[in-house]
C-alpha cells in the first residue's frame, strides 16, 4: 500500500488493484495524498493522481476527524484557481476566500471585471455562467420592516460592512460562473464606484448576463458599459428611482408594515366591551 511522507515525491505513485466483492470486480486506484507542493517532481505526481481521479467511475475521500475543517482536494483546486486568475490579473484580484469543503469567492478591482470574466471563461473552463447581481450593502435609512411599529426604533449601527472579500464602496457588482467538468464553482465581486456606478457588460463574454444586467441595472442603478439595450424589463420606462437601494422608500411599507407582522383580530370574548366574555 502507499506510504504516506512528508517527503516530496514518495507518496506519488498509484496503486492499482483488482478486488471481486460478491462475484462484482472492482478496479481499485489508490493515489495515496493529494496536497499543494512546490516540488516539480511531486507536482507531475498529483497531477496525475487528479487525471485518475477524472476518470473513475467513483472517487472515494478518506481522511482524518480533527478539530479543523480538513481540506479535500476540490480546495487545492480551488486554491489554484485563485492562483491563476492572479497571474493573469495581478494586483487587480484584490482579495479571495476558499472556505474548505465549500466554495471560492474572489474581489477584482472595478476596471477587471470584464477581464476576469474572460479568463474564466476562456483559460479556467468556466463555460456555465449562473447569474449576475448586485448589493447595496448600506443599511436602511427606513429601518427594518419586522420592526414593531408601535414601538420606539431601535438604535441603529449605520457601517457599511462588504461581507466576503470586503470591498470599498456601498454597492458592489457580483456574479457567478461553474466549470462543469470539474465540477467548482466561483463567485466574482467588484466594487461600483460611488460618483459613477458604471462597469463593463459581461453580454459578450456569456450571453446569458443580458437580462442579468437589465435588471441590475433597473433595481440598482448601475449601468453596464457595451450593453446593447439596458431598458427596464419590469417597471414603466418613466419610473424614477431603483427600488433595490437601500434609501429607496418604500411607500406601502411606510403605510402598513411588512406581512409578517400582521394585526391579529381579537377572539370572541376578548374584544374591548364584549359583555359576553368572562
Amino acid at each position: 500500500r502507499a506510504i504516506v511522507s512528508e517527503t516530496a515525491g514518495t507518496t506519488r505513485d498509484t496503486i492499482e488493484e483488482v478486488l471481486n466483492i460478491d462475484g462484482i470486480l472492482f478496479r481499485l486506484i489508490d493515489t495515496a495524498g493529494i496536497r499543494e507542493s512546490q516540488d516539480a517532481i511531486e507536482v507531475i505526481g498529483v497531477e496525475r493522481s487528479l487525471e485518475k481521479m477524472r476518470t473513475a467511475d467513483l472517487v472515494l475521500y478518506l481522511f482524518d476527524v480533527s478539530t479543523e475543517t480538513p481540506a479535500l482536494p476540490g480546495d487545492a483546486r480551488r486554491e489554484g484557481v485563485v492562483q491563476r486568475l492572479r497571474d493573469i490579473l495581478g494586483a487587480r484580484l484584490l482579495d479571495s476566500l476558499v472556505k474548505p469543503n465549500d466554495d471560492l469567492w474572489v474581489r477584482v478591482s472595478t476596471d477587471a471585471w470584464r477581464e476576469t470574466g474572460l479568463a474564466l471563461r476562456d483559460e479556467l473552463g468556466c463555460h456555465y455562467f449562473c447569474f449576475l447581481s448586485a448589493i447595496d450593502w448600506m443599511p436602511s435609512p427606513y429601518g427594518r420592516g419586522e420592526d414593531d411599529p408601535t414601538q420606539p426604533p431601535p438604535e441603529r449601527d449605520t457601517e457599511i460592512r462588504q461581507g466576503y472579500c470586503g470591498g470599498q464602496t456601498r454597492l458592489q457588482v457580483f456574479a457567478r460562473v461553474t466549470n462543469l467538468d470539474e465540477h467548482w464553482g466561483i463567485t466574482v465581486k467588484a466594487d461600483v464606484p460611488d460618483d459613477e456606478p458604471v462597469v463593463e457588460s459581461w453580454v459578450t463574454v456569456y450571453a446569458g448576463a443580458n437580462w442579468h444586467e437589465r435588471e441590475t441595472h433597473e433595481m440598482f442603478g448601475i449601468s453596464f458599459a457595451g450593453h446593447p439595450d439596458l431598458r427596464n424589463m419590469y417597471l414603466p420606462s418613466d419610473f424614477e428611482g431603483h427600488p433595490l437601494r437601500k434609501d429607496f422608500p418604500l411607500l406601502a411599507r411606510l403605510v402598513k408594515p411588512w406581512p409578517g407582522i400582521v394585526d391579529v383580530e381579537p377572539l370572541p370574548g376578548e374584544g374591548e366591551g364584549d359583555e359576553s366574555g368572562d
